[in-house]
């Protein structure tokens, strides 16, 4: 989730005092037949059985040294990529850019996976991406045409040392190394306290405090996007500017932004989207999305939440069509924020980091075990994992083909006048 003030709190891994962890040799074998049977249904087993890492549990995710390992192979063999490393020997940050040789791309996209540690899906459906453009999987012909006027810089696991954390079965764990939840931490309507849940929205004692978020923000300065795309998890949802403001519409670009939205909304998400917008008093403050929005003055600012966990995702697909087929809901989602009273009741029962409310059944009260927080965040099942990794992939790709589209009719546009 970009900014899941109301989602669970931090929980100690369940292993008993003084008990030791599992053999080696057991884990392995448990890494095995997981791999066969396909993650979900043998997880409860294991976990009992004292195995609580993600290797064991969920062998289809990949390590972060596995993230990097990968990585450095494409660099060698892929056309137009080059691979740097950023924020320092302890917090370093995997940087991958890629522009097709002989290109001439009009459309310049930023997109920044795994600000919290515990999405774990979203650096796999970064990595994914990567794999795609450089012609590794089966969107590649799609990718290919895509280069030819968008070119990319992704940050794949932009927290990578709160990752190994929840590799080693912190599930539930958010902030980076120092507490400090990094898409709060940025100077955009930056606020010293928590607004909700102090524990996974730290947001630092100043801007730009961490490593993590002087790293990124020199990267998207120096590069000026055309796009900026922020991907979470915890629920499904596609959100533009603004996050931190409901009094206020983002008003540059907006119809064009909504229009992406609502093109990809039908294909890849059947979920809200829209201006993301707080109900008054609980702001979203901080934000990437915001900060590159209004202080870079990118065209087209986006965030992205791309999992939802079964049992909520079907109500949550059901009740969005019953909002957005009301009366008038249409002119409300194009000309209010979605925390509006008409969709304000959606968001208390399945909360999302971007469109807050009062009340959420994810609220402080509530309180998760490891497992719990996992299922909320990622998907558990190796078939379901790809389904989700391939199908944003695509979204990502797509939103970039119609990005560059606009930029050059825009330029078109003018040249005529």
């Amino acid at each position: 989730l970009f900014v899941p003030s109301e989602r669970p709190a931090r929980a100690q891994p369940p292993r008993r005092r003084n008990e030791a962890p599992a053999p080696r040799s057991a884990r392995l074998a448990a890494s095995s037949s997981l791999r066969r049977s396909g993650g979900r249904r043998d997880a409860g087993r294991l976990r009992a059985e004292g195995m609580e890492s993600m290797d064991v549990l969920y062998p289809f995710y990949h390590t972060t040294e596995a993230i990097t390992a990968e990585l450095k192979r494409l660099a060698e063999s892929c056309p137009g990529m080059s691979l740097q490393q950023v924020g320092g020997p302890e917090r370093s940050i995997d940087v991958v850019t890629i522009r097709a040789p002989g290109s001439a791309p009009v459309n310049k996209n930023f997109l920044l996976f795994g600000e919290h540690s515990r999405e774990l899906i979203s650096p796999e459906s970064g990595l994914h991406l990567v794999r795609s453009l450089c012609g590794e999987t089966d969107l590649s012909a799609q990718a290919k045409e895509v280069l030819q006027e968008s070119e990319f810089q992704i940050v794949v696991n932009a927290n990578p040392v709160s990752r190994k954390r929840v590799e080693a079965g912190d599930f539930c764990l958010r902030v980076n190394p120092d507490g400090v939840d990094l898409n709060r931490n940025w100077a955009e309507e930056w606020q010293p306290s928590a607004v909700l849940e102090p524990a996974d929205t730290n947001p630092g004692p100043s801007p730009f405090s961490e490593p993590e978020t002087k790293a990124l923000k020199a990267l998207v300065e120096d590069y000026r996007p055309t796009t900026f795309l922020t991907i979470h998890s915890g629920t499904k949802g596609m959100y533009m500017p603004w996050a931190y403001d409901m009094e206020h519409l983002a008003a540059r670009n907006r119809p064009q932004m909504m229009q992406i939205l609502k093109d990809l909304d039908s294909e890849h998400c059947e979920c809200p989207f829209g201006a993301a917008g707080r109900e008054v008093g609980y702001s979203c403050p901080g934000t990437c999305l915001d900060y590159v929005y209004d202080k870079l003055q990118t065209p087209y600012a986006f965030a992205f939440e791309i999992y939802a966990n079964p049992a909520e995702e079907e109500d949550l697909k059901q009740r969005w069509q019953e909002k957005i087929s009301a009366k008038d809901a249409e002119f409300l989602q194009m000309n209010a924020h979605l925390a509006s009273e008409h969709f304000k009741d959606l968001f208390a029962d399945h909360p999302s980091s971007f469109v807050q409310v009062r009340s959420s059944k994810h609220h402080l009260a509530s309180r998760h075990s490891n497992s719990d927080c996992f299922d909320l965040f990622n998907p558990g099942d190796a078939s379901e994992y790809r389904g989700v990794v391939e199908n944003w992939s695509a979204a990502y790709l797509q939103m970039a083909a119609m990005i560059a589209k606009n930029v050059k009719g825009n330029a078109t546009a003018r040249a005529v006048v």
